[in-house]
């Protein structure tokens, strides 16, 4: 349970730093957002897990019916709720949750969002099982995840580093097959996998799965 505390400290420490950063690739964010919207419907109602300050959240709001963000850092839902309140959203609302944890909303949603949130889960397994609890028969599991193990190998130990000194919250080390792996093994078909960087290598993986079972 410590690790969790730590983390949430972290993300609250660092919420008002965190909203004020540009996003580095905005043409890969775009595609990403084009791509969800894709496979959203205006009845839909969404749940986002880890959804950070909002951002993403607000700006799919306006093509579904409504729409929740959660996470577990006090601090960034109170900058969502500010930046909802401030564009006048009403169908989008911001709770205090963590993925693996908080209470089950059996069958719950046409559609869970997860964006840039899997690498900092320890138990992805719990959080996809909850993941499948939330959705609707047939609704869609979407994400967009860095693989840290596509990256430089510097990572593995500048991280680490950073944990220790309390600059970094958990990170787990996984490339894009075997995160699809456990997707499709917590009873998702998947339906999708894209990359939407503009770079010369993008170690995001965007991934649709539909829930079976």
């Amino acid at each position: 349970m410590l690790r969790t505390i730590d983390d949430t400290r972290f993300w609250d420490r660092s919420a008002r730093k965190y909203a004020a950063t540009h996003i580095k690739d905005m043409p890969g964010y775009e595609r990403t957002s084009e791509r969800t919207r894709h496979f959203l419907n205006p009845s839909d109602t969404v749940l986002e897990l880890g959804c950070g300050t909002g951002t993403t959240a607000l700006k799919l709001a306006p093509f579904v019916g409504h729409i929740v963000g959660s996470d577990s850092s006090t601090e960034m839902v109170a900058i969502a709720r500010e930046k909802a309140t401030a564009l006048g959203c009403e169908n989008a609302e911001f709770t205090v949750a963590a993925a693996e944890s908080g209470p089950d909303l059996v069958g719950s949603y046409d559609a869970v969002l997860a964006f840039n949130l899997l690498h900092l889960i320890a138990d992805r397994q719990a959080a996809f099982a909850r993941i499948h609890r939330f959705l609707k028969p047939g609704g869609l599991f979407i994400s967009k995840t860095p693989c840290l193990s596509e990256m430089n190998p510097l990572i593995r130990i500048v991280v680490p580093l950073m944990r220790f000194a309390g600059q970094a919250p958990f990170v787990s080390f996984f490339a894009a097959p075997a995160l699809e792996a456990e997707i499709a093994d917590a009873s998702f078909n998947v339906l999708d996998r894209e990359r939407h960087g503009t770079g010369r290598k993008d170690p995001r993986i965007f991934i649709v799965a539909r829930k079976s079972g």
